[in-house]
């Protein structure tokens, strides 16, 4: 193969995430809406027969679909789908930093107004409760910081004869900082701590 076509090639495309296309993706919406005169947001209890992280507290949102048009497209209809709730109900949606997280995941977040609360009818299935805080806690409220040790752990068929220093190997073990929330009896940590965090540190430092 030639020099100019290997540059030509390169040059036709547009760089992303290498192996962007094995990551898993998700969209949740963070919906703000109206109560007692006062900003809240809205959290779900995941359901506690959901295979995967039963009880834990979240966003609506979930895995982008083949069908959906964009991360925009599959948070609107996650939430609708969870929450019970018409499209017409989630207004001036503005997207966040997205995040790609540890085991293959990014995870694109959005911001919302929620309208007609009131009409909330949640999927059983999948959503055991909801509830809201007032925004005005986490203007106020630092998370707890705490480290989580990740270290790395080869496969017992591992070729070590192919590494320099084989299974002397100096592994690097990486620090992590989760973050809790607690508000009456709720905690919130995890990706939505940490997704919570990040929209409320825009709010605070980027001029409104």
């Amino acid at each position: 193969m030639e020099l100019e076509a290997i540059l030509t090639k390169l040059q036709k495309r547009e760089p992303t995430i290498l192996g962007y296309e094995k990551f898993k993706k998700s969209a949740i919406l963070i919906p703000l809406l109206e109560k007692n005169n006062e900003l809240h947001l809205l959290f779900e209890v995941r359901s506690f027969t959901m295979r995967s992280q039963p009880g834990d507290i979240c966003f609506p949102g979930g895995k982008i679909d083949s069908q959906d048009q964009s991360p925009l497209h599959a948070a609107i209809r996650e939430t609708t789908e969870e929450l019970g709730i018409g499209e017409t109900s989630i207004q001036k949606v503005i997207p966040l930093d997205y995040l790609v997280a540890d085991m293959g995941r990014i995870i694109y977040p959005f911001i919302g107004s929620l309208t007609n609360p009131e009409q909330i009818t949640p999927h059983e299935a999948e959503v055991e409760e909801v509830f809201t805080v007032p925004l005005s806690f986490f203007l106020e409220t630092k998370p707890e910081r705490h480290k989580v040790n990740v270290q790395v752990k080869p496969d017992e068929s591992f070729p070590f004869e192919l590494i320099v220093g084989g299974k002397d190997y100096n592994w690097q073990v990486r620090q992590i900082d989760e973050l809790f929330y607690q508000y009456n009896g709720k905690v919130i940590w995890g990706l939505t701590a940490k997704i919570l965090t990040h929209f409320i540190d825009l709010i605070k430092h980027e001029p409104v």
